[in-house]
């Protein structure tokens, strides 16, 4: 073949183009099972068009922190202050970076047990990209040590009140009580033999990568996005740059920012720490109401039972008096989401910005241009949510979850653990929100695996353990495309490397759980 007309590479499809077909598969599904049961509705043309639309409705408050996130980068960067230090940390490292590796790892494990760390690591995948590459690795490399190592403490949930805490309350609710010794314990267990299988494998990946260049997944695409982005920390790594004074000002400041981000999503009461909200008050306020009232002003989706049917007594929650961690947001430390966290950092963006001492004109510029560089990533956390939401208006879930149900009923302990995983395993992909998924399948899943002789606390841990395992990989989790896009590695060279990790922790999750469900 002449030099003139080279072979054509073959290009991956585009994270935006999974989910896009994503949705027309789920449609093109319900429309298929919509003949087989009347449980399922099939999609209709403009739910399906929709779609995408809802989903950004749905997934504003992360798209928001996702801007607001951006801006706050891009005003740090413009300081150098990251760049040099990452350069002075590498330098210090002394060639032993290896060890960063199962260090934050663990961090960002106990994180994820603790509360559910996982939408929120979406502003740390651009800093270790940036660290690793600069430490002689590649960008994958970090953004596998944030997604594995906080989805290995999602999937060993020991008092995630996102995952274990709403699955327990959603068994007491209905009598069933919950042995929450059992579930710590086996959470344990499970973060710990799930946490050395990952730690393995992104060691193993980074050695190579660090011995030699060319083994590393990332495609010549994908390696030139990271190097024009993230490249000038391992440029200068070599340099004799040290930090200014302003410099080292914005680094406390930039490492305050995402400690106070922490704390504030810790829901520090439900673990018995009140610290953050001494001072607070609240009073019961009982309303009465008519029916009609109820469903117009109090439900999110129209449905709402009240007693005999036709009125009832609302009680709402006053707020008298605020903790005294709340004077910045009107919302307590522990009690924060994402548009306390958005606030946050539109502050400390503002902050950093005075201090280093530049212009308002260059502050404002500078915080909506890294705004501009997340659309992409805005785009796909929009795009997941919307499968989600078909998911929903379609009721394939339901109908997945009963039919299993019913196929597992009277099945041996072993068989039913390994059975109920698989199911959470399956649902998880199209469901990826754990508070959602708990509410939906525990009510189902803890009476059956009680009425055969199981103990339903393992029921708690086995859903926990499936759809952590598949937040490794699933591409309707709109943090881990997110985070991908940031570190600019594309959803399928990512696939490359986790599937053979998902296949091994999801058979040491299945044996652990068996014995589980046998002994206890």
């Amino acid at each position: 073949m002449s030099e003139s007309n080279p072979p054509k590479k073959r290009r991956m499809l585009t994270s935006f183009s999974i989910m896009f077909l994503l949705l027309i598969a789920i449609a093109i599904i319900s429309v298929i099972f919509s003949h087989i049961t009347p449980s399922v509705t099939a999609v209709s043309l403009g739910d399906l068009v929709m779609s995408p639309a809802n989903g950004f409705v749905d997934g504003l408050g992360v798209a928001l922190f996702v801007f607001v996130l951006g801006g706050f980068l891009a005003i740090v960067n413009k300081t150098d202050a990251l760049s040099t230090g990452i350069a002075a940390l590498v330098k210090r490292m002394g060639g032993n970076e290896l060890k960063l590796i199962p260090i934050l790892m663990f961090l960002f494990a106990i994180l994820g047990s603790s509360y559910g760390f996982c939408e929120e690591t979406v502003g740390f995948y651009a800093l270790l990209a940036a660290t690793m590459m600069a430490a002689g690795f590649d960008a994958l490399t970090g953004a596998m040590m944030i997604l594995l190592g906080a989805g290995v403490g999602c999937l060993g949930s020991t008092v995630n009140p996102f995952a274990t805490g709403i699955a327990s309350d959603a068994l007491v609710s209905i009598g069933i009580d919950v042995n929450q010794g059992i579930v710590i314990a086996l959470g344990l267990i499970l973060l710990v033999t799930s946490y050395l299988v990952s730690v393995f494998f992104v060691m193993q990946y980074a050695k190579k990568v660090k011995a030699d260049r060319d083994a590393t997944l990332m495609s010549p695409e994908e390696i030139g996005e990271a190097e024009r982005t993230y490249g000038e920390a391992a440029s200068i790594v070599n340099d004799s740059a040290d930090l200014t004074g302003k410099q080292k000002v914005v680094l406390w400041l930039f490492g305050l920012s995402f400690i106070v981000m922490i704390i504030g999503f810790v829901p520090w009461p439900k673990l018995g720490v009140n610290f953050f909200n001494i001072g607070y008050s609240e009073r019961e306020v009982q309303t009465e109401v008519t029916a009609e009232d109820m469903v117009e002003k109090y439900s999110d989706d129209g449905i709402l039972e009240l007693p005999n049917g036709t009125a009832g007594t609302l009680t709402t929650v006053e707020q008298t008096s605020p903790g005294w961690s709340s004077f910045l947001t009107n919302v307590p430390l522990g009690d924060w989401y994402f548009a306390e966290s958005t606030t946050w950092f539109l502050l400390m963006a503002v902050v950093i910005g005075v201090i280093y001492g530049f212009s308002e004109r260059e502050i404002v510029e500078t915080f909506l241009a890294g705004c501009g560089d997340m659309m992409g990533v805005v785009m796909i956390v929009g795009l997941s949510r919307g499968v989600s939401i078909l998911m929903g208006v379609t009721g394939l879930s339901q109908y997945l979850l009963d039919s299993a149900a019913a196929a597992l009923n009277g099945t041996p302990a072993g068989v039913f653990a390994v059975g109920s995983y698989l199911l959470y395993f399956l649902l998880s992909i199209l469901i990826p929100g754990t508070s959602s998924m708990a509410t939906i399948s525990m009510p189902i899943m803890g009476p059956l695996a009680q009425s055969l002789g199981f103990n339903p606390a393992v029921m708690i841990n086995i859903f926990a353990a499936a759809s952590g395992v598949v937040n490794y990989f699933t591409p309707t989790n709109g943090a881990i495309m997110g985070g991908l896009a940031l570190a600019k590695v594309e959803y399928p060279t990512w696939l490359k490397f986790v599937g053979k990790v998902v296949l091994v922790t999801a058979i040491v999750n299945m044996v652990v759980l068996a014995i589980a469900m046998a002994v206890l």
